[in-house]
């Protein structure tokens, strides 16, 4: 029978300890228990691979969770590591075509044309190139997208200012 809360008020911080350490480590066990099934959810395709109609004790399933993540750890190391500048262009190429895409879904306007023609310029093209030489010259007319307007404005660096 489990004592009263009066009863464990009156107990010294020793008892207490007892008393608290089985409920503690029930805790405990069932925080590993449940972290063993989530690692054997998660693999379970690698389970079915190595050991198909087995029933997997906790160590096996700790065993194969290493052995997965040191090949997968020799795996990311064979495929080089990336420079600074790789990882940038990576990331910068992706957002370009996000930013591309979600332009073209919408109607053409004046400012949508205008941020695809900066889009579009080379990376290594100045921002001037496609600026007018003169002040009074007209500008350059740029190749449109797809689905921009009719009329084709200057690809210059588009400004909100």
């Amino acid at each position: 029978m489990a004592p009263s809360t009066v009863a464990v008020e009156l107990l010294s911080p020793k008892e207490k300890n007892r008393l608290r350490k089985p409920v503690v480590e029930k805790m405990r066990r069932d925080r590993i228990n449940s972290s063993i099934e989530q690692l054997k959810l998660l693999l379970e395709q690698e389970f079915a691979r190595h050991q198909p109609n087995s029933k997997l004790e906790k160590a096996d399933i700790l065993e194969m969770a290493v052995s997965y993540l040191k090949h997968s750890k020799a795996f990311a190391a064979a495929a080089g590591p990336k420079s600074l500048h790789q990882d940038y262009s990576e990331g910068y190429s992706w957002c370009l075509q996000e930013a591309v895409q979600f332009l073209t879904l919408h109607a053409a306007s004046d400012t949508q044309t205008k941020l695809l023609c900066h889009f579009q310029r080379p990376p290594g093209a100045p921002a001037s190139a496609a600026e007018p030489k003169a002040p009074g010259a007209a500008p350059a007319p740029a190749p449109a997208p797809a689905k921009a307007s009719a009329r084709q404005p200057a690809c210059g660096l588009w400004r909100p200012w």
